[in-house]
């Protein structure tokens, strides 16, 4: 039997392949890709990651992080 937070970590690993198919990079509307590890959503374009926080895209250029080359 898994624990609520067991369900809660597993469930914040995965994002819906529909919604990830939706969203763009709000600054070059490029297709972003999801980084499971970090928890990220990265546009290569705009050399940017977007964070996701308790599973909710947070699509602010504002609160993302800037990527290197060796991440694109």
């Amino acid at each position: 039997m898994h624990s609520s937070n067991e369900s809660a970590a597993s469930t914040e690993r995965h994002i819906d392949p529909k919604l990830l198919e939706l969203l763009v990079c709000p600054l070059t509307k490029s297709v972003l890709r999801y980084d499971a590890e970090r928890q990220e959503l990265v546009s290569s374009a705009a050399r940017l990651a977007y964070p996701i926080r308790d599973g909710i895209p947070i699509m602010l250029p504002d609160e993302a992080r800037m990527i290197d080359d060796s991440e694109r």
